[in-house]
């Protein structure tokens, strides 16, 4: 019974972890949004995503949730705003700005928060069930 609660404390708090990464990810995205290119022949700020893993731990016994991988989103055209005061613009006064799109990305955040939230709950109900299971042994 106590494998069972520690187990379910455990799944928790990586998925906790995990969580919490991808919206420290979707937050520097949302951070460089507007984040355009400084020369014309320099990319602007590319959009990161997150991808996770099950991996299975040998000491917990259990797969756990785990983040693979950080990298750029695929390939997108980035979109063309018209500053032609900017130095990264062209020579028709367009800059290239991030690959962002910001509701994407709160959208992405909101669903992290929720399952933090869930993966918080199941912690929550794990520690009391761990101390019921106390008390009646008292």
């Amino acid at each position: 019974m106590a494998d069972d609660i520690f187990s379910a404390m455990t799944s928790s708090a990586y998925g906790m972890r995990a969580q919490g990464e991808r919206t420290r990810v979707i937050a520097e995205n949302i951070a460089n949004a507007s984040t355009a290119a400084k020369t014309p022949d320099e990319d602007p700020y590319k959009r990161k995503i997150i991808t996770f893993k099950n991996e299975m731990d040998r000491a917990y016994q259990q797969d756990l949730v785990k983040v693979d991988d950080i990298r750029n989103a695929p390939d997108q055209d980035f979109p063309l705003k018209y500053m032609p005061d900017h130095p990264g613009a062209n020579e028709g006064g367009f800059v290239r700005m991030p690959n962002v799109n910001t509701l994407i990305e709160l959208n992405d955040m909101r669903e992290a928060q929720r399952s933090y939230e869930a993966n918080l709950g199941m912690m929550e109900q794990s520690k009391n069930m761990a101390l019921r299971t106390i008390d009646m042994l008292r």
